[in-house]
């Protein structure tokens, strides 16, 4: 067993500490050595700011995905489904039905043939 070696903490501090430490490590001492080598390992500072938590980062790409999910609806409903249609008509077929055409009855016809 290696010699151990009294810290002296806040009341506040080491209570929570424990309670960190209980729920995350075997021993006390295991959970300092794994804190100290974060810092160290990832070269930052207790102090310093890590960005934005993570309930922020999910909560924006939240947001990102339902105007994602909105404008995937509106293109299928505006752009899609109508060239799906026309497609379809295309392939099974059903031409446009052609208007017959209305002619102007001719009358001078008739006149010039009964003159003969």
């Amino acid at each position: 067993m290696e010699p151990l070696k009294n810290i002296r903490f806040k009341k506040k501090t080491a209570e929570r500490f424990q309670e960190f430490s209980r729920t995350h490590f075997k021993t006390h001492s295991e959970a300092l050595a794994t804190m100290l080598d974060f810092f160290f390992y990832n070269e930052i500072s207790p102090k310093e700011k890590l960005g934005p938590t993570g309930r922020k980062i999910e909560n924006s790409l939240k947001k990102r995905m339902n105007a994602i999910i909105a404008i995937m609806k509106d293109v299928e409903k505006n752009k899609a489904n109508p060239t799906l249609a026309i497609l379809q008509s295309l392939l099974e077929g059903n031409e446009p039905k052609k208007k017959t055409l209305i002619l102007e009855k001719n009358s001078s016809r008739k006149e010039d043939q009964k003159k003969y």
